[in-house]
């Protein structure tokens, strides 16, 4: 199994009611499989992180120890190194 934890902030941190989110994922697990698992543990996230097909919605951010998910090659399904952090942000706003 790999170990690994998901750093909440903002409003996602408010929905969950906890900071960090600990997982203990099969080896290979991709940030796509995290995030579902995340979903099922705090139901309350799925309506900020899953459109009704399951997908992420384009809005969240998510950084796989440091790197923005979105600018790796393989995006949502890159396999995760053992003992990986995922941040995830709500949309930022400002005017």
């Amino acid at each position: 199994m790999n170990p690994m934890h998901i750093n909440l902030y903002a409003t996602f941190r408010l929905a969950a009611g906890v900071k960090t989110i600990q997982l203990d994922l099969p080896a290979g697990a991709t940030v796509q499989q995290a995030v579902e698992a995340a979903v099922e543990q705090y139901p309350a996230l799925r309506v900020h992180w899953l459109n009704d097909a399951g997908e992420i919605h384009a809005h969240v951010h998510c950084l796989l120890n440091g790197e923005d998910v979105g600018s790796l090659a393989a995006g949502w399904q890159t396999p995760m190194p053992p003992d990986a952090a995922l941040d995830i942000f709500p949309p930022v706003a400002g005017g």
